[in-house]
């Protein structure tokens, strides 16, 4: 029987690995798992990812799309005379308030390379070009410290399951950015 062509499989496995872990977290993961939730046979998740760990660095590539298009799309970085704690405070509210599992799902993702070490690179490059992208506005040492207070303001919302105080971020954003 030939070979049928489907070039969409592999964004389909990465789709459905998001799924999976935004559903049953990464424990749930499997090769089998995801085969299900994508509708393909075992053998194409093999066949695209090795290991879980390469399948779970393809989802957080993707994941970590979420903040920064978010904050690409705002426009804070590129306003140059605007007031830059307000901007991010903003952006963090419209990240948290948006998709809340997209979110929680990024985050879960993200703080897997704690036990994941496949996953430190893709964590420390988002770092990085968050950072990078924040210096335009900033200095280097000040983008570093925005990046870890905002990290720090959005696990406190979602491990406590509180609500986003937009005034608190910008006064504490405000106050790392003097």
């Amino acid at each position: 029987m030939p070979r049928r062509y489907d070039p969409e499989r592999r964004q389909r496995i990465i789709d459905a690995a998001i799924r999976v872990v935004g559903e049953k977290g990464i424990a749930g993961l499997s090769h089998r798992t995801v085969a299900a939730e994508a509708d393909v046979p075992l053998g194409s998740t093999t066949y695209h990812f090795a290991t879980l760990d390469d399948l779970l660095v393809a989802a957080l590539y993707q994941a970590n799309e979420g903040f920064a298009r978010v904050l690409g799309a705002s426009g804070v970085l590129d306003d140059a005379d605007g007031d830059l704690a307000a901007g991010l405070a903003r952006v963090l509210g419209e990240w948290l308030g948006g998709d809340r599992p997209g979110v929680e799902l990024e985050y879960e993702l993200y703080l897997a390379a704690l036990r994941r070490p496949a996953l430190r690179p893709v964590a420390a490059q988002w770092t990085e070009e968050t950072a990078a992208r924040l210096a335009e506005r900033t200095d280097p040492v000040t983008a570093r410290a925005l990046l870890a207070l905002m990290d720090g303001i959005c696990l406190q919302v979602l491990l406590t399951g509180g609500s986003y105080d937009e005034e608190y971020a910008r006064a504490v954003l405000a106050r790392v950015i003097r």
